[in-house]
């Protein structure tokens, strides 16, 4: 691999840049509601029961996926950390705290694991 071609990993925080999807839901949404409204009554208009209950079943979808994006965006901005923040010890899967890594007790005075033997392997 080449050095231009490195690419930095996720350090596990979300990007200072990052922006909520919520604005873009609203467009999409809004956009949901006219074309389902338009076909309900387009099928309606013409006689096609089985299509215009599947329009107005998307409408509902579409009008209560608005009411969730209203009610998220009235919340107001949530509280993210800062670069100051450093980012979470990844999970391990073998059962330790978080932030715990195998040798954190070897820097102690003393030299050693303080705690009793768990009596696991």
């Amino acid at each position: 691999m080449l050095d231009s071609e490195v690419i930095a990993m996720r350090t596990g925080s979300e990007p200072a840049t990052a922006r909520s999807p919520l604005r873009m839901r609203l467009w999409l949404s809004l956009w949901g509601i006219a074309w389902a409204l338009f076909g309900l009554v387009a099928f309606a208009m013409n006689g096609r029961p089985g299509w215009a209950a599947a329009c107005a079943v998307v409408l509902l979808l579409a009008v209560v996926d608005l009411c969730v994006i209203t009610y998220r965006m009235r919340q107001g901005p949530h509280y993210q950390p800062g670069r100051d923040v450093p980012p979470y010890e990844p999970d391990h899967g073998d059962g330790r705290p978080h932030g715990q890594s195998p040798g954190a007790d070897s820097g102690r005075a003393g030299g050693g694991p303080t705690d009793p033997p768990s009596g696991r392997p």
